[in-house]
C-alpha cells in the first residue's frame, strides 16, 4: 500500500509495486497501481482512479480539473483532460 497526496509525488514516479495508492491524510483509495503508467512528467501517472466516489473533480482550465480526495478533500492535482496514453483517455 502506497500513500500520497503528490506533494513529493516524485517518489512514486518509478514505484510499480502492486497496490493500491490512498490519500496521505485520510487512508482513502484513489487509485490502483494497475492503472499506473509510465509519463514523461516528474509525478506519478494513473489512468483512472480506484472508485468513481474515490476523488472529487473542479473546473480549472478547459484542459484540466483540480483534483481532491473524495473523502477529505485533501488536494491531489489534477486530471489532464486528453492526456492518458490512449487518445482520448485522461491522466491523473
Amino acid at each position: 500500500m502506497s500513500f500520497c497526496n503528490f506533494r513529493g509525488g516524485e517518489v512514486f514516479k518509478n514505484h510499480f509495486e502492486p497496490g493500491m495508492y490512498v490519500c496521505a491524510k485520510c487512508g482513502y483509495e484513489l487509485f490502483s497501481s494497475k492503472c499506473k503508467y509510465e509519463h514523461s512528467t516528474p509525478w506519478p501517472a494513473f489512468t483512472e482512479t480506484v472508485h468513481e466516489d474515490s476523488v472529487t473533480k473542479y473546473e480549472e482550465r478547459k484542459d484540466a480539473l483540480k483534483v481532491s480526495c473524495g473523502k477529505c478533500g485533501n488536494g491531489l492535482g489534477h486530471e489532464f483532460l486528453n492526456d492518458g496514453p490512449k487518445r482520448g483517455q485522461s491522466r491523473f
